[in-house]
């Protein structure tokens, strides 16, 4: 796919400058009444048409207008609006403070008028607003069009689809949480994996997402999509919660503030969060998972200009795993479809954070961020999916494990000026993330007993950025957004098992440039055209092996949409979009090989809405068409395996005054191909979930459905070649993960 190719800066010659005087400028600050807390994402506008978001300090500034009396209309997602009259003096700047009050989410108070070009943005605080979310899972479902599957009892990552990709465990979306990225680079399971679970779901604020490689500010791995998960700076009270459901499942979370401090001039909040969840799992051979999770944070704000976060966080669990069974043995009677053939499969991991943020706004008028983090992990996973295949007496046990030291550092800064009367932000960012894995392994082995190395060694790979991004609004109604980013790797293996002494060691780089316009006809509808060329890197392993031919293969990608708010009640996004991957390249950790693919275009269309009925019930939608194919294989022969071409997921959710919530959702996925050929099909499902709640004072009581009408489904699927200990001849076939039967959990949670 041709990039749209506009030298940097080139833009910045299609207007003329216009003289600002005799003109003058609004600005101000934005806070939560309640809380004095700066609110970022703040929709401010004038009537006349000029308008801004506030920023990180809740602070925003609208300049170049003309004298006179205006209304200042402010708006946030779940707070009530407020209209402020205000005038504006020749060459005078007028400063104002606001503070908006909390209400109950109203979707006629929502402004199409967001600076992330796609609007998803909008999507994202709607929904975080009125779903329910019960389980790090649900935290991902935010992103729409978004797809999960789990398929080793809980522990490991789960598999990710989107946009037509079979995502595997992260290799094509960059995830973070607090700015720490998730993924793990050179992962002895797979490229950029990407386990989420040490995120306590009651600690999640907002979730900021788009989708494409549109984005300076992200790199590697971020070509389908990103996800950056945000915790809770402060929490209102404290809490304890306790649930309980089917299978032997049992959970209990909290959060707690142990120091909380609030003057004129600052407010200091240190709190801890924490989770303990276990269950047998509803297999035949029980999971005995176990997982724990605790978090500390501390936030502070001095006045609208500085802000301190410190966190550190940690997790631990373990558990078995029946894996993925052969249709045949299920067809054949041998199991059921809850069984195992091997039982022993399953594993531990760990991970412990450390992130220190500081943003600060400067007389200048610049903003900076400054952030360190630090991750120490561990890895330990025992699977089987060919089972006698390779070894009729042992069987085909593997054990992946690995030790590893994240280190982190990244700093921006940001300005807001006028160009003439036009508006600008020039945004700088650059850093480094060193990842220093030990013992990286793969070896045949079961529990009890290790038999040979497949692979072993150990991996330093450090990726160093910088970015520029430049925004410039040309009219009222037209912005344009150019970035350019630049990547460079260092990749350092040594293989223990060839003896070598030393690292070996190579060095790439690559550019990648953005451009994304939009136009505004109205602040009810919005175009928009995002151009980028994004990328992900390969394993350092089969880099150094002269396996991949191309390092850090990339993706061109491009958008075209409309972002739609009709009457008061919906908000609607439709957008076309294409993706054209030079490589798919591939590394399965399982196997210590590669299975190298060559060029792809995936061409699809996305849908979205969200609708209010009336004052206390909203619906949504999500509808997802793609088509992705190999480029250079013949016809029949070019299915892109268990890539998805049509999802849909949904529901009505209903907040009732008197204390009464719930939700009703489906998510649906159709059959899609399971190899190159099609000759084999995953099968597609549709389900049903339902939560209800209530508040009694200071009590939340729940209960939750997965799996409402209790359908037989396949969750994780494959097209694997396998041996059962009876069979003279391996046989390839769908090997499946089954899906939850209904299952009920109640809870209990207790404010205070």
């Amino acid at each position: 796919m041709p990039f749209i190719r506009i030298p940097f800066f080139l833009f910045l010659l299609l207007f003329s400058v216009e003289s600002s005087a005799q003109k003058g400028t609004i600005n101000g600050y934005i806070n939560d009444a309640e809380s004095r807390l700066p609110l970022n994402g703040a929709s401010i506008n004038i009537t006349g048409g000029k308008g801004d978001n506030s920023d990180m300090f809740g602070k925003f500034n609208i300049p170049a207008i003309n004298p006179g009396q205006y209304e200042l209309i402010v708006s946030h997602i779940g707070y009530k609006t407020e209209i402020v009259p205000v005038e504006v003096k020749p060459d005078l700047l007028s400063t104002i403070t606001i503070n908006l009050r909390r209400s109950d989410l109203d979707l006629s108070e929502v402004r199409i008028n967001s600076k992330k070009t796609s609007g998803l943005s909008t999507i994202s605080a709607v929904d975080i607003k009125v779903r329910p979310v019960n389980t790090s899972q649900d935290v991902l479902r935010i992103v729409p069009g978004l797809f999960i599957a789990q398929h080793a009892g809980g522990g490991k990552a789960e598999q990710i689809f989107l946009r037509g990709f079979d995502i595997d465990h992260g290799t094509d979306i960059a995830i973070s949480v607090d700015g720490i990225p998730v993924n793990m680079v050179s992962h002895a399971h797979g490229q950029g994996y990407a386990d989420l679970h040490f995120l306590i779901p009651e600690t999640v604020e907002k979730a900021d997402f788009d989708k494409g490689p549109y984005f300076s500010s992200k790199g590697n791995l971020a070509t389908s999509a990103y996800v950056d998960f945000s915790t809770r700076d402060f929490i209102e009270s404290n809490s304890i919660k306790t649930e309980i459901g089917q299978f032997n499942t049992k959970r209990v979370s909290g959060m707690l503030k142990l120091f909380n401090k609030t003057n004129e001039r600052s407010r200091q909040q240190f709190y801890i969060a924490s989770e303990y969840s276990a269950t047998d799992g509803y297999f035949e051979s029980p999971q005995d998972f176990h997982r724990f999770n605790l978090m500390g944070k501390y936030n502070a704000w001095f006045g609208n200009q500085s802000q301190l976060a410190i966190s550190a966080s940690t997790f631990d669990s373990k558990w078995y795993a029946s894996g993925q069974i052969p249709d045949r043995a299920v067809q054949a009677g041998i199991i059921n479809r809850f069984g195992s053939i091997d039982n022993t499969e399953g594993g531990n991991t760990s991970r412990t954070n450390v992130n220190i943020r500081f943003n600060k706004q400067w007389k200048s008028n610049w903003k900076t961020t400054d952030q360190f983090y630090f991750s120490r992990y561990k890895f330990n996973l025992y699977s089987n999916f060919t089972f006698f295949l390779e070894d009729d007496i042992n069987g085909d046990m593997i054990n992946q494990r690995e030790t590893r030291n994240i280190f982190g550092y990244t700093t921006t800064a940001l300005k807001s000026y006028l160009i003439g009367n036009k508006r600008a932000v020039t945004e700088l960012g650059a850093g480094f993330r060193h990842d220093d894995v030990t013992d990286i392994e793969l070896s045949k082995a079961n529990r009890e007993t290790f038999f040979n190395n497949i692979q072993k060694g150990d991996v330093k790979e450090t990726n160093s950025f910088a970015y520029i991004n430049q925004d410039i609004s040309l009219t009222e109604k037209l912005n344009i957004n150019a970035g350019l980013r630049y990547d460079h790797f260092i990749f350092r293996y040594r293989d223990e098992l060839a003896g070598a002494a030393d690292f070996s060691k190579q060095r790439k780089g690559t550019v990648s440039p953005k451009l994304n316009i939009s136009y505004s006809f109205s602040q009810k509808i919005k175009i928009y055209l995002n151009n980028g060329i994004g990328f992900h890197s390969n394993d350092t392993r089969v880099i150094l092996d002269n396996q991949a031919k191309d390092i850090l293969p990339k993706v061109y990608g491009t958008d075209l949409g409309v972002i739609i708010k009709s009457g008061k009640k919906l908000i609607l996004k439709a957008a076309l979009w294409h993706l054209y991957s030079l490589q798919e390249f591939v590394y399965v950790g399982d196997a210590g090989i590669v299975e190298p693919s060559g060029k792809t275009r995936r061409i699809g269309t996305d849908i979205s809405a969200r609708y209010q009925f009336n004052k206390w019930l909203f619906g949504d939608i999500d509808i997802n068409l793609t088509r992705a194919r190999a480029i250079e294989e013949a016809k029949g022969e070019d299915f892109v395996p268990l890539a998805p071409s049509f999802t849909s997921i949904g529901g009505l959710t209903a907040k009732i005054k008197n204390g009464f919530s719930g939700s009703l959702r489906y998510r649906f996925i159709n059959s899609r191909p399971a190899n190159e050929t099609n000759t084999v099909s995953a099968e597609g499902y549709i389900l049903v979930d339902m939560t209800a709640a209530y508040r009694f004072k200071k009590f939340d009581f729940t209960l939750s459905v997965e799996n409402l009408l209790n359908r037989d489904w396949r969750e994780a699927q494959f097209d694997t070649e396998s041996r059962l200990s009876f069979e003279a001849n391996p046989v390839s076939e769908i090997h499946y993960t089954p899906g939850i039967p209904r299952f009920l959990k109640a809870g209990v949670a207790f404010h205070f």
